[in-house]
Parts: structure tokens; C-alpha cells; sequence
């Protein structure tokens, strides 16, 4: 199989929601209800974009000591606070940064949990090259990488299905657009547990300027090729 692209739903459409800024929790919670209905056959597989208020989520790796602010920094800073099921270690998602969670069945021969994994960086690596920038993989880390600093996190869990066999995904990734995020959120913990790198933006790999929306929709395009979906259809509402 070619490691750049992971047919997961050839020839069948994705659910893209566009969200506004949405408390991580409600996110979080909305994601879990969808994935029990991709399971069940009353949704079809799915991609949420959105942004969230500044928030630090924990992953299944639990290392609290990478978290380096106090719980009362925390509070005077409007941060919050989850542990959550995905893998991986801490990471940051707040304002200008485009998040998008693909609630997706994988099943039989689309059951490869990491070229899933290597799809979501492809679609970003390629949304990269169409403005010059080489966005590239370091072998020990997942995400992707302009030179040594992340410019987008990826953190993943495969929900064992109950009514089929395979999984259905839930989280996804965390593209960096707007200029300074790095000086914002991420100066409070060590991002992934990685302490000999930074983190980069879209707008400082530019010198351009962008909203998250006008992101969104311009990489939907390589995450649906690469996945393999022949039409996105744009929802409006979360029901």
C-alpha cells in the first residue's frame, strides 16, 4: 500500500461540519455521540473543523510534569484543563488554530491504524506544498514538521466498534495558522513532551495572513483525496 494515501471510504461522501469556536468539552462530547452512531449506521463518517478557547488536553500518556503552569496560572490565563483518550501527551488548541476531528469507520481492508495515521500527515504535507513550504515527518514523532519546529499536531483513538468489526476514529489534528501561537499556549507546556523543538505557524511560514475558516477550506480538498472520499457534502448544523 502507498504510505501517502490510505483509501478509507473510496467512492463515498464525507459529513463536513464548519463549526464556530466550541468549548472543548462540548466538542469532546459531541464527538464520543457521533462515533456511537457511525457505529450503530445512523451517521455516516464524518469531519468536524473548528477552533476551541484556549485549552490544554492531556493524552493517555499522562505526564503531568510537562504541564508547567500552576492551577492558579491556569485560572488567571482563561486555560482549561482535560484528560482525554486520545494518544500522545500534552498539547495546546486555542484561537488560530484549525482543529479538525475525523469520526470515520474503518473497517476490512481500510483497517490500517497506522496509515491512518500517515494519511492525516499527507493531506497537511501536501495543503503545505501548495505554498511552497516542504512540510516533512521525524521518524520518532507524529505530526508535521517545517525543518525542527511542528506545525501541526496529530493525536488519534480507534473506538472498537460494537456492532461490526473495526474502529471508528475519533480526535484528529491541530494545524497552526495564525502568527505568535507559539508564544501563547504552548509556552506553558513542553508540546508532546518535546523539548528540543518548537512549534511554527501557517502565517509565519508565509508572511501571509488567515482566518481559520478560509484554512479549513482550503485543506479539505487533500483530506479528502487522500482519505479517498469522492464528495465532502458541507452541513451546516450539528444536529
Amino acid at each position: 500500500m502507498n504510505p501517502n494515501k490510505v483509501m478509507i471510504s473510496s467512492g463515498k461522501a464525507i459529513n463536513v461540519h464548519y463549526l464556530d469556536r466550541i468549548d472543548y468539552g462540548a466538542a469532546w462530547d459531541k464527538q464520543k455521540e457521533m462515533v456511537h452512531a457511525i457505529d450503530d449506521g445512523t451517521e455516516q463518517d464524518s469531519l468536524l473543523l473548528l477552533e476551541h478557547p484556549p485549552t490544554y488536553t492531556i493524552g493517555s500518556q499522562r505526564h503531568p510534569e510537562h504541564l508547567l503552569l500552576s492551577p492558579e496560572q491556569l485560572q488567571q490565563q482563561g486555560i482549561a484543563v482535560y484528560e482525554i483518550d486520545r494518544g500522545g501527551d500534552i498539547t495546546y488548541h486555542g484561537p488560530g488554530q484549525l482543529v479538525g476531528y475525523p469520526l470515520l469507520l474503518l473497517e476490512g481492508p481500510q483497517l490500517d491504524l497506522h496509515g491512518y495515521l500517515r494519511s492525516l500527515e499527507e493531506a497537511i504535507i501536501q495543503f503545505l506544498g501548495t505554498f511552497g513550504i516542504e512540510g516533512s515527518r521525524k521518524p520518532e514523532y507524529t505530526g508535521v514538521w517545517v525543518g525542527n519546529l511542528k506545525i501541526a499536531a496529530i493525536g488519534v483513538k480507534f473506538n472498537r466498534c460494537r456492532h461490526r468489526r473495526g474502529f471508528v476514529t475519533s480526535h484528529g489534528f491541530a494545524l497552526n495558522v495564525k502568527s505568535g501561537i507559539q508564544h501563547e499556549g504552548f509556552s506553558g507546556i513542553i508540546p508532546c513532551g518535546i523539548s528540543e523543538y518548537g512549534v511554527t505557524s501557517l502565517e509565519d511560514c508565509t508572511g501571509q495572513t488567515f482566518s481559520v475558516n478560509q484554512v479549513g477550506q482550503m485543506l479539505l480538498p487533500h483530506v479528502t483525496q487522500v482519505l479517498g472520499f469522492e464528495r465532502a457534502l458541507i452541513r451546516t448544523q450539528l444536529q
